[in-house]
């Protein structure tokens, strides 16, 4: 009998087609939703969204996406204001160093005279003497390096030019007594015409740049009784020598080989400037020593 007269193929069939009926309508249906979700309401393809820029105004009735701020930077940490020490009224280069010495009294009518601070904290002292080479780009060095000095100044180098200093006082740097005419032979002079010297220099300098000076430097450096009873007398407080010097872009010792704590260093404002501080710094640092100003460490005005 032909299959399709077979009255059992006629019942297999109509069991069949309503099982390839429902398959059909499935992969319709899932067809028919994927192509949905890539359509808008309107029926046009959805674009994907643009990325979002700084300024662009949103599509009305787009769902803003969240805004996400820069992390703020840190707040800037405020500088430290500088220490003014109540006994002195200056800026303090001691930065909370507690000095284990004192400068000694005035005695006899003498003052003392010292050519090193005794003491075993690191700190180092730079003094600068005579003033003949004037230039900005000095003081700019040691600016640079945060170096304050004692600068012992005699009126024949800076009667040209006394203004000139006030912008190393304004800088923190202060001024002391190198007589008034440098003489060499100083030791050699009396009495009356040494206090001559250092009186009329003091008073100079307290005119000049508002501060009298309290320390004295000899020419050339010595020194004797005569010397410390007029430095007394001119209202000094002590003579103030040297064991190290920078000089010639090198160092000189009068002790030992390298800067020791306490040492007070020789310098000159001359053309070699920059190399003698130079080679101040380099001893300075190799010795694991602080610049401190010598009057804050021995506590004078």
């Amino acid at each position: 009998m032909p299959r399709h007269l077979d009255p059992s193929m006629s019942k297999s069939r109509w069991i069949v087609l309503p099982i390839v009926a429902v398959i059909m309508v499935a992969i319709g249906l899932g067809a028919w939703s994927f192509s949905m979700a890539g359509t808008t309401p309107a029926g046009t393809a959805a674009s994907p969204s643009p990325p979002a820029s700084a300024g662009a105004t949103a599509s009305p009735g787009a769902t803003a996406a969240p805004t996400v701020s820069a992390t703020p930077s840190a707040t800037p940490t405020a500088t430290p204001k500088p220490v003014v020490n109540p006994h002195t009224g200056r800026v303090d280069t001691l930065d909370g160093l507690v000095p284990d010495y004192a400068l000694p009294p005035i005695e006899n009518g003498m003052v003392p005279v010292l050519t090193k601070v005794p003491t075993e904290q690191k700190v180092v002292f730079l003094t600068i003497d005579d003033g003949a080479v004037k230039r900005d780009s000095d003081l700019a060095l040691l600016e640079q390096h945060g170096i304050k000095a004692s600068l012992f100044l005699a009126n024949n180098f800076i009667a040209n030019d006394p203004a000139f200093y006030k912008k190393y006082t304004a800088a923190g740097h202060l001024i002391e007594n190198h007589t008034m005419s440098h003489d060499l032979g100083f030791l050699k002079l009396g009495y009356a015409a040494q206090k001559a010297e250092i009186c009329a220099m003091a008073d100079f300098e307290e005119q000049q740049y508002g501060r009298r000076p309290v320390f004295f430097r000899p020419p050339g450096g010595p020194y004797s009784q005569v010397t410390r009873q007029a430095v007394a007398a001119c209202g000094m407080k002590a003579i103030i020598d040297w064991e190290t010097k920078a000089n010639a872009g090198g160092m000189d010792y009068q002790v030992g080989a390298t800067l020791r704590p306490g040492d007070i260093v020789l310098m000159h404002f001359r053309p070699e400037f920059p190399a003698d501080l130079a080679a101040f710094m380099a001893a300075q640092k190799a010795a694991g020593l602080k610049v401190v100003l010598l009057e804050d460490y021995l506590g004078t005005k």
